[in-house]
């Protein structure tokens, strides 16, 4: 298999595995979706790290399957490998990208799906795909647009140029940047910690954050609105002002 899921104390790893630079073939992508849905479902996956490795995250597209491609197959593909990212992007739990060696084109698009992105020093990150006469067919149109704002992003996108981490950091591409041995654990750390935390109010804190960029100003008060009030039905609310009242902030446990 090309992408395995590891669970341990609440943290579910979605691990590429397909050597040497983790291309995301059709069947990678395939794979990703697939567990990334298995990740929404187990109860026991309450944060997810996703990771490439300690070299590489992944260097993108399999180019030697996609020039095999004409435009027919690919107006057949299109939707299933935006799907795959989608899947990722969807899942109502933290995730974090742990970003080592190169994230480029796919790769770049599948560290976007993350809700925060921690990098290596020895990070390059990019979307290449106007160098072969093309356009981010991930999601990189939008989602990095969403992230860093259109006139970076366009720059990035006109020129298919790399970045190094430092540079991803101060375009707000990466949210933090760690020698390259340690992304993985300072990754799995910051999972481990909301793995504690109150699952339902997590969902609907991602849940509020995403369908707000995505629609108006009003319908995304109103979604904060409902998940606000809804969350007083929870166990995890009573137990959290319970332990504010009792104990003092920041000592709540959950389940």
């Amino acid at each position: 298999m090309t992408v395995h899921l590891e669970v341990a104390d609440g943290v579910g790893t979605l691990r590429l595995d397909r050597p040497p630079m983790n291309a995301l073939d059709v069947a990678t992508q395939d794979r990703l979706k697939e567990l990334a849905e298995e990740a929404t479902r187990r109860d026991d996956v309450r944060a997810v790290v996703v990771y490439g490795g300690e070299k590489v995250f992944a260097a993108g597209a399999d180019i030697k399957e996609m020039q095999a491609m004409d435009h027919a197959a690919m107006i057949l593909r299109a939707r299933a490998l935006q799907d795959s990212f989608t899947a990722v992007a969807r899942i109502p739990k933290p995730v974090v990208a742990a970003v080592t060696g190169y994230a480029l084109g796919g790769g770049c698009e599948l560290a976007l799906c993350a809700d925060y992105r921690i990098a290596g020093e020895n990070a390059k990150l990019g979307q290449p795909e106007i160098l072969l006469g093309l356009i981010p067919g991930a999601g990189g149109t939008q989602r990095l647009s969403r992230l860093i704002g259109p006139s970076r992003a366009k720059d990035l996108i006109f020129t298919g140029r790399q970045v190094r981490a430092d540079e991803a950091l101060a375009l707000g591409l990466v949210d933090r940047v760690v020698p390259a041995g340690e992304v993985y654990e300072q990754a799995h750390a910051w999972a481990a910690k909301l793995a504690q935390g109150p699952a339902i109010a997590l969902r609907a804190a991602k849940e509020a954050v995403d369908t707000g960029l995505e629609t108006d100003i009003d319908t995304g008060l109103a979604v904060e609105r409902n998940w606000f009030a809804g969350l007083f039905a929870t166990e995890d609310r009573e137990r959290g002002m319970r332990s504010f009242v009792e104990e003092g902030p920041g000592k709540a446990k959950f389940l």
